[in-house]
């Protein structure tokens, strides 16, 4: 997880880390960088739109964990 913590909030920390790993995306060859928000995190949200990402909102997350994760090793 990468966040600001949220006294250190709105002085462009959280900018300037996303600058830094879009240069190290870019420098790798990556087309693009992706990561998830919870849809209730509005503030998020609206930072990461006005860095320009968009909303993939067709996208859903899919996750194996626990037992489940061990049932699945077993297949």
């Amino acid at each position: 997880d990468l966040f600001v913590c949220e006294e250190y909030r709105g002085l462009g920390i959280g900018r300037l880390l996303l600058s830094r790993l879009a240069g190290v995306a870019r420098e790798k060859g990556c087309g693009r960088m992706e990561w998830t928000v919870l849809d209730w995190n509005q503030p998020a949200i609206d930072f990461y739109e006005g860095v320009g990402a968009k909303l993939l909102n067709e996208w859903i997350i899919c996750r194996v964990d626990g037992k489940s994760l061990q049932d699945f090793i077993r297949l």
